[in-house]
């Protein structure tokens, strides 16, 4: 049913603004959200840079160069798919989607809305994670930079349709599982924080097809190289563009 907003409701773009605002915040203040998005990311980049843990090529770079782009990939992911998973689908058991988007906000509103709060947040991991690294010898190229956050835009954008289609179809006991174990099997399988090609067997062939992989190679080529490969490109669109259609046929808002 469409609902037409009240005269006296606020501009469009103010209740996205808000809503925006909210969904940002619910993410920060929540200590288990913050937890995942930024504390985790930069205790890994730390472990991986300062510990000899991984025992890899990294192709004559310094330890702080070769790792930082997957770390970043890796934050993308838990902001886009992992948070925004869990918060949607515990926000659709408890009636909170249903009765948002029946308000002035809308249901496009309320959508457009989460997808800017998980750019906030991505800003925010960013920023900080980016910090650590450069307090810890990271000298990223400026043009690289320009192009990772292109890479990252793309990564939010494929993750952020992942999250809303398994945060619209499943129950939100079991979104909180997937959610959280295909994070760590995407970290550890799936060419984000280890390129693709030093992975085993097939999954060297199978992570570049992955958004995961799409993403981490795309953030190594940009910060290491200087270069968006293509290939990257297609994968993660294409992603966006299936995940998409399948949460807009497939999510229930109750």
């Amino acid at each position: 049913m469409t609902t037409t907003p009240h005269a006296g409701a606020a501009p469009s773009w103010r209740r996205v603004l808000a809503q925006t605002d909210f969904e940002a915040r619910a993410i920060l203040r929540n200590g288990e959200q913050l937890l995942v998005t930024i504390i985790v990311p930069v205790l890994v980049l730390i472990g991986l840079t300062q510990v000899d843990v991984l025992d890899i090529d990294t192709d004559g770079m310094s330890a702080i160069d070769f790792f930082t782009p997957g770390v970043l990939a890796l934050a993308v992911m838990t902001s886009s798919f992992t948070s925004q998973a869990i918060a949607s689908a515990f926000d659709r058991r408890n009636g909170v989607l249903r009765l948002l988007s029946t308000t002035p906000l809308g249901r496009g509103g309320l959508l457009v809305g989460k997808i800017a709060g998980v750019l906030v947040v991505g800003t925010v991991q960013v920023l900080v994670i980016g910090l650590t690294a450069v307090l810890l010898g990271w000298r990223p190229d400026a043009v690289g930079v320009l192009l990772a956050i292109v890479a990252m835009l793309l990564g939010a954008a494929a993750f952020t349709s992942l999250a809303l289609l398994v945060a619209g179809t499943l129950r939100a006991e079991a979104v909180l599982a997937v959610a959280n174990l295909a994070l760590l099997l995407l970290a550890l399988a799936g060419g984000v924080i280890v390129p693709a090609d030093r992975l085993p067997g097939p999954l060297e062939h199978l992570a570049l097809l992955l958004p995961s992989g799409a993403l981490g190679e795309a953030m190594r080529q940009a910060l290491q190289h200087g270069t968006l490969p293509a290939w990257s490109v297609v994968v993660l669109v294409g992603w966006t563009a299936a995940l998409g259609w399948g949460a807009a046929r497939l999510f229930r808002w109750h």
